[in-house]
């Protein structure tokens, strides 16, 4: 699978630094994809607002939302409940599944090739242990929301800047160092996370880290919304925007050396940006994983391994799942079911069957 993956991703790099010709049949597909993902994201919001417990028809719903923009004044045909849950709830619920998810798989696609390795995720630095961490330790003082999501997201960019650091000064294989110190400090915030449970009351901030661990977008407010919105904007739009150069990158430092541009300088850049996507969406969401493993696959499958329309169809596919997700997770019981442990009752299943299926990824 990884032979496979490095083999497309040079042939997609060269095709990147082609002069522009007339778009090929697998281009013209891409595209199509593309939009029709978008089509599909579009109506999948539209859907979801009106989801729930207490419904909301199609009128009211874009009602409210035209009510919004100044200037324009609609006669009130909804209760004041209906326009709090809509404003307070379901609306700031939606926007957030729609950003983690597009974050997520962002951040998973371009880690998958930066290290050339198609079993890459989003947490192969140790993000997401280093903000569970972070998040453990600012519910054992006592921190509102608020709190909790920025120890998470400081002790995120932490661990990352702590990765680099150690790989910086080890030797051999700089990918392969890279992988390995993420995995042993990831492990030993793992820990940490275990020590902070052992410690903690069990009848108050015990089941609060558990429940944040397990993921879970119950707690989304517009003012936590628009603090994360600004480092997932900046990684998500880097990433977009270095998407071609992604591709050199699939070819290996030498390759990339040839072709003009320092491989070294542009991994960091990748990864940062990566990482501010991840920590953000870590920060505000808790721990929900296979998202950024799962969903850059099944793009490849649909568009290829040219990053070019790899990353745009990640974007749009990530948050399109994840909101049915989360659709699932708080209209499938009474009781709400943390949104991570869905998406590994879906991601896990998908993932065996593109390690075991004859025709390689």
């Amino acid at each position: 699978m990884e032979n496979s993956t490095h083999c497309k991703g040079v042939e997609a790099a060269k095709d990147a630094k082609a002069p522009a010709l007339a778009p090929s049949k697998a281009s013209r597909r891409a595209g199509v994809i593309i939009v029709c993902l978008a089509v599909f994201l579009v109506a999948t919001v539209c859907v979801s607002l009106m989801l729930g417990r207490y419904p909301i028809e199609p009128g009211q719903a874009i009602a409210m939302l035209v009510n919004q923009i100044p200037g324009i004044s609609i006669d009130q045909f909804w209760t004041d409940q209906q326009a709090t849950l809509f404003f307070n709830v379901r609306l700031p619920r939606i926007v957030l599944a729609i950003m983690v998810g597009c974050c997520l798989a962002t951040a998973g696609a371009a880690f998958q090739g930066t290290f050339q390795n198609p079993l890459v995720s989003p947490d192969i630095l140790g993000a997401s242990q280093g903000a569970a961490f972070g998040a453990a330790l600012a519910i054992l003082a006592g921190s509102a929301a608020f709190g909790v999501s920025l120890s998470a997201f400081a002790f995120s960019i932490a661990t990352v800047l702590l990765v680099l650091l150690v790989s910086s000064r080890a030797k051999g294989n700089r990918i392969l160092v890279t992988v390995l110190a993420g995995t042993m400090i990831s492990s030993l915030f793992s820990a940490g996370v275990s020590f902070t449970k052992l410690v903690a009351d069990p009848t108050d901030d015990l089941p609060a880290i558990t429940y944040w661990l397990m993921g879970s977008l119950t707690g989304a407010k517009m003012s936590n919304i628009m603090l994360a919105s600004v480092p997932m904007a900046v990684g998500v739009i880097v990433l977009f925007a270095l998407r071609w150069r992604i591709n050199i990158l699939t070819m290996g430092d030498d390759e990339a050396a040839t072709m003009g541009v320092n491989a070294k300088r542009l991994r960091i850049l990748v990864i940062v940006a990566a990482t501010l996507a991840t920590a953000a969406s870590v920060a505000v969401s808790g721990m929900i994983g296979w998202v950024g493993l799962v969903i850059p696959h099944l793009c490849r499958m649909m568009v290829g391994s040219d990053y070019r329309k790899l990353i745009p169809t990640s974007m749009l596919l990530g948050a399109s799942f994840l909101l049915i997700v989360d659709n699932i997770a708080r209209l499938a019981s009474t009781s709400e079911i943390p949104i991570g442990i869905l998406t590994a009752f879906v991601g896990a299943p998908f993932f065996l069957y593109l390690i075991t299926r004859k025709k390689k990824v």
